[in-house]
């Protein structure tokens, strides 16, 4: 079974009604954070130290969601983008997802934001690559 981008959003973005009023309205709703999309895995890589992995299948072209964001001068790297390891024949590919300027009149940075996105079928137990964009190899 493929996993595609919108399963992976559902699964990663779940909510749940922790309760509710009389009236049925929902009194507290809780989003549960999960660092990493439902089946990827870091462990050991045969690249290099620990790396992303996957234990269900994945379809081409599924947005795992955010790599990194740059804030400004600032490069921050979500787990997925922490632990992806390079390859020169790559499996994924970042892809510049969204870039704002000034926010608010209190935030005035720029922001963008870039995704990870398989670019063939990957099967399960395969670590995801990319290819190194951001850092020197």
């Amino acid at each position: 079974m493929l996993i595609n981008g919108a399963e992976i959003m559902a699964i990663q973005f779940s909510v749940k009604n922790i309760g509710k009023k009389e009236d049925g309205h929902i009194t507290e709703i809780m989003k549960m954070y999960k660092p990493l999309p439902h089946g990827l895995f870091i462990e050991e890589s045969s690249i290099n130290g620990q790396g992303l992995h996957t234990n269900v299948k994945l379809a081409e072209g599924t947005n795992l969601g955010m790599s990194h964001l740059e804030l400004g001068k600032l490069l921050l790297r979500t787990p997925m983008g922490g632990f992806i390891n390079h390859s020169d024949k790559p499996n994924c590919v970042k892809i510049e997802s969204v870039t704002r300027q000034r926010v608010t009149p209190l935030y005035d940075h720029d922001f963008t934001k870039w995704d990870l996105v398989t670019i063939k079928n990957i099967e399960a137990g395969e670590e995801l690559t990319v290819q190194y964009t951001f850092y020197k190899i």
